[in-house]
Order: structure tokens, then sequence, then C-alpha cells
């Protein structure tokens, strides 16, 4: 109590520091003072009203609770046993009385008494020497079942007239199905022909009867009531038999044997209750196991108690929270929106300079800040813009004279051959792809101007190399007016020509596919050439050496694929597949763009 003082006394004294060198108009001031000495208040007035309430009186109230549970499966048993004894009773008067179990009236009531009793399994008659006399249901006596040296059986003989109870077995006396009994045995002494004669009567009783008068009783979600036999400390019952049989649960069985009342242990870490009562007449006792921290209704009621607290404390702190800052807070809360707008990328805001001292700076700041960042983003979207056109149009320039450049040097080999009539052609055919590639300027034309410029370089090549390949052009006719770049298809036919047909040792055949894919454009180039290594295929889109097998200067692959990414985005692009001595097959992924109206631009970018 003392150190709780202290401890309020030490921060009353540091926020009265903190007092003189603050201004008023301080939020900061405002805000700490108040609620930090509200809330120190709260929490030492919750500290002293929560101080071990009532846990001695929970702890009372828990172990008469347990001990009344632990009463009533003791009275249950105790119950059980006088009927049972009853039993034995009844079959020593009216089956047993004139020294003979021979008739068919003792057979008569013997069934009777099984019908009427589900948990009586079998009754036994025995002598003195292990020998049966009779039984019910009729049944032989197994020869290895060894009667004489069964518990029951030797305390029957020791202990006569005495009703002795055995710990659960299976039973094994007789052929059939083995069930899980309890034996009760109890030695009879008769007057047989004039001579006391000592007999032992058997009944073996179902244990499932005693397995649910212990599993009645409830002790809390995990509490559970166990038996042990005073005797040998052997445990008769418990709800987790195949557990301690493996070895994977224990009792405190000495300190059990050894209470009269009760008394508190510790397993797994857990607290609890054990209650430890005698069954008269039979030689065991009952455990009661509660967990404490289940039964103490006590302290569920301090739980209660205290929430009840802490909404009325809740209560006050919201009201004074309330009345004290909604005139303070009001400039800060629309400052928390103004960001707010900010992240979502809505820079055209500006917080009015008005307010305490602190928020006046932070909303002339801001309006700072928010000024410099769109500025500085409107510089870097018009460097972005104006760097994305130089390079399209660099990366074009690079693939013309790379391609003038092989055409040309193959028509200017068949002048020198005289083949004159395929030299027209091939003119012919240049004319044509020339007037396709410069296409008045424009960057972007139809699927169908794009595969015509493809099947005009393919003719020339398939010239130039006398034949040595075929190919052919498959096109969707419903995507034959979409848009694409212009001169896309023909670097890659060069590259499959040049660097797979030509050195290839049969006839080459070259397919150009075009088709529809997951609302993508897709144009499939296949050759089946040399093929390339795994090394050639990355060196082609990384822009590292590669072993050219031919002529070329290497960067129109490249090119296709940069232009695609700069002018459609990274999502597109080339993609290649090849194995060597099989051939290799090219993707080339666009966006799918209709053709564009009469009076609109032409080089129009992709929508994203």
């Amino acid at each position: 109590m003392r150190s709780v003082v202290r401890w309020v006394k030490s921060i009353g004294l540091q926020l009265r520091s903190r007092l003189r060198s603050s201004r008023v108009s301080s939020i900061r001031f405002i805000i700490t003072w108040s609620f930090s000495v509200f809330i120190v208040l709260v929490l030492t007035i919750m500290a002293l009203l929560l101080h071990d309430k009532f846990t001695q009186a929970a702890e009372r109230s828990a172990e008469l609770t347990t001990r009344q549970i632990v009463d009533q499966v003791s009275y249950n048993l105790e119950d059980y046993v006088r009927s049972m004894s009853h039993l034995y009773r009844a079959i020593e008067e009216h089956m047993l009385r004139d020294g003979t179990w021979e008739g068919e009236q003792v057979d008569k009531q013997l069934d009777t008494l099984l019908s009427s009793r589900e948990d009586i399994i079998s009754i036994t008659l025995l002598d003195s020497k292990g020998q049966l006399l009779k039984n019910r249901p009729t049944a032989e006596l197994k020869t290895s079942a060894h009667v004489t040296q069964q518990g029951w059986f030797q305390s029957a003989l020791r202990v006569p007239d005495h009703l002795s109870f055995s710990l659960p077995h299976i039973q094994n006396m007789y052929t059939g199905p083995y069930k899980w009994v309890v034996s009760m045995s109890k030695g009879i002494t008769i007057r047989q022909n004039g001579q006391d004669r000592q007999i032992i009567l058997l009944v073996d009783i179902n244990f499932k009867q005693m397995d649910e008068l212990s599993r009645r009783v409830s002790l809390g979600q995990r509490g559970y009531v166990y038996i042990i036999d005073e005797s040998a400390g052997n445990i008769v019952y418990h709800p987790q038999q195949q557990l301690m049989y493996m070895g994977l649960k224990s009792e405190n069985i000495e300190q059990a044997l050894v209470a009269t009342g009760s008394y508190e242990d510790e397993a797994d870490g857990q607290k609890r209750l054990n209650t430890v009562k005698s069954v008269a007449n039979i030689g065991w006792k009952i455990v009661g196991v509660a967990y404490l921290d289940e039964i103490m209704t006590t302290r569920q009621e301090v739980n209660g108690y205290l929430i009840r607290v802490l909404v009325v404390v809740l209560v006050l702190v919201i009201i004074v929270s309330l009345f004290l800052s909604s005139s303070l807070t009001r400039p800060i809360r629309r400052m928390e929106r103004k960001m707010k707008a900010v992240e979502r990328g809505d820079f055209n805001v500006e917080l009015p300079i008005e307010g305490p001292l602190e928020v006046e700076r932070l909303s002339r700041r801001f309006n700072l800040m928010v000024n410099k960042i769109r500025t500085l983003m409107d510089e870097i979207i018009h460097e972005q813009e104006q760097k994305r056109r130089l390079e399209l149009e660099a990366l074009q320039a690079q693939i013309n004279p790379h391609f003038l450049y092989n055409t040309l040097n193959s028509v200017v080999r068949m002048v020198g051959m005289s083949r004159n009539e395929e030299v027209i052609t091939m003119i012919t055919s240049l004319s044509r792809l020339f007037r396709i590639s410069l296409s008045q300027g424009k960057t972007i034309i139809t699927i169908r101007e794009e595969l015509e410029h493809a099947q005009h370089y393919l003719t020339i090549q398939q010239m130039r190399f006398k034949r040595k390949f075929n190919f052919t052009i498959k096109a969707d006719d419903t995507l034959l007016d979409c848009l694409t770049l212009k001169l896309v298809l023909q670097p890659l036919i060069e590259n499959a020509i040049v660097h797979g047909i030509e050195y290839h040792m049969d006839e080459g055949c070259i397919e150009v596919d075009v088709y529809r894919e997951d609302n993508k454009l897709v144009f499939r180039i296949t050759d089946n050439g040399v093929g390339m290594t795994e090394e050639q295929m990355s060196g082609l889109l990384s822009g590292s050496p590669v072993v050219k097998s031919g002529a070329g200067s290497g960067v129109a692959v490249r090119n296709v694929h940069d232009r695609i990414r700069l002018y459609y985005g990274e999502a597109y692009g080339l993609e290649f597949a090849s194995e060597l001595e099989e051939g290799t097959t090219v993707w080339m992924r666009i966006p799918i763009q209709l053709q564009q109206k009469e009076g609109e631009p032409d080089d129009r970018q992709p929508s994203e």
C-alpha cells in the first residue's frame, strides 16, 4: 500500500515539473496531464479492489463441493454392494437352504435372476477344491483357468462369510467372449448329508456398471473420480485406464492411501484438489480429482465484479475524454483525413492553418510537403514519358538497319549468280515489304499487315536459301484486324532461319501461328532447326553474349523483347523453348487491341 502511494506521488511530481516548463496551449501538456492523472487513479483503485478478494472462501467452497460429489459416488457404490449382498443372501436362503443345488427349481431361479440383472455376467458355484458344481449360463471350465490360484478364490477360503471383491480383469474361466468384469466371491458353509461343507459362490458383474456409477458425477470439465484398493494400492477404476497401463498418466497413489480428507497436489503445472473417501465393506477408496481453476465459482463472481467495475470506469473515461478532447483533437482528426487522402494518391489537398500551436505548425509543414511532392511527381512523370518515347524510337531504329542489312546481302548474292527471275521476285517482295515497314510512319499496324510483311520476308529468304525450307502461316480470322507493334515477327523468323535452319542438314520447316490465349494475343514461331542450349536461350533475352551460329548483329531478338515490354508492360514479351537437334519454338504475347477508328491517333498506348 505504501509503495503504491509513493509511486502516485512520484508521478505527480513529474507531471508538476513538466507543467512548469510547458505552454498552456500545448496539446501534449493537456492530454498528458489530464489522462495520466485520471488513468493512474483508476489503476490504483482497481489494484486495491482486486487484491486476492475471496480467494480463501473460494477454496473452502470448492473443497465442500468436491467432497459432496465424492460422497455421492461412495454412496452409490455402497448401495450397489448392499444390493449384491442381498443377492447373495437370497441365493443362500432360497437356493442353497437344503444343502443342495440340484433340481429344476434352482435352475429356474438362477435363470430368472440372470435375466432380471443386466449387470450380472455369470453365477458360479465351486467346492473348496475348485471343482465346478453349478453355473449359469451353463458352460465348462477351461483347463487353463487355474481356479484355485485366483485371488477371489483364495479370499473366499481365507475369510469365509465375507463378500470379497477382485480387481477388474478379463473373465477367462469359460470359453466365449472375454468381458471386462469384477468378481465378487463369498465362502459359504452348508450342511449336506449331516456334514458341513465349504463351497464358494462367485458372481461376475460387468465392470461397465461401476464405470457408469463413477462417470455419473461431474467435477468440472476436466475433473474425474478414480478408485483404488486399500490393501494393495492397486487402481480398481480410472477413467483413463488405458493411459495408466501405457505409462502415459500416473496418480499419487501413496498419498491417496494415507489421506483421510482432502489435499492439494500439482500435475502438469496445474493445481488439483483431491478428496478421499473410503467405501465401507469393500476395502476401496474413492479419490475425486478437481481442478481448482474450474471449480472455484467464487473467483468467477470476482471476475464478474471486476468486469462491472471496469465498465463503470470505462464509461467515466469515455465521458471525460469526450469532454476534454472534443475541442482539442478536431484539428488532428482533420489532418488525419487529409493524410489518408494523400496515401490514396490525392495530392490536391490543403490544410487550413488553425488550431493549437502544434497543429498550426504541422498544418503549415504538411502543406509545404504536399506541394513539394506534387511538383516532384510531375517532373518524374514527364521525365519517364520522355525516356520511354526515346527508348522506343532508339530500339526500332536498331531493328530497321539490321533487317535491311541481312535482306540486301541476300539480294546481292543472287544478282551475282544471275538468277534474274528470282531477283525480280525478291525485289518485288522487298518493295512490298518496305511499303508495310514504312506504313506512313506508324509504329502500330494490324495483324494482317504484320503477317503479310512476314510472308514477303519468308519468300525472300526461301529463295535465298534455294528453297531449303518450307513455311506456313496460320491465323485466326477474328484476330486479323487486331493491332500489334510493327516489325516484331521478322526478327524472330530471321533468327529461326540464320541460327536454326541454315546449318540443319534436313529440309527445314517454319510455322507461324496466331491465336488467342487467356485474353492475350499469341504469335508462335516454330522451326525444326539445330536448336539451342539453355545458356543460349537465357542469353537471348538477358543481353549476355551467346554463341551465334551464323551471321547477324545479334541484337534483333532482344530488341523485339524490349520493345514489347516498353510498350505493353512487364507482363508481355518473348518466351523460348528449344532442344538440340529438335528445333526451337518462340511465343510472343501481347494484349489484344482492336483496330483504331478513323480520327483516332495511330500510336495509342494500350490500357493496362
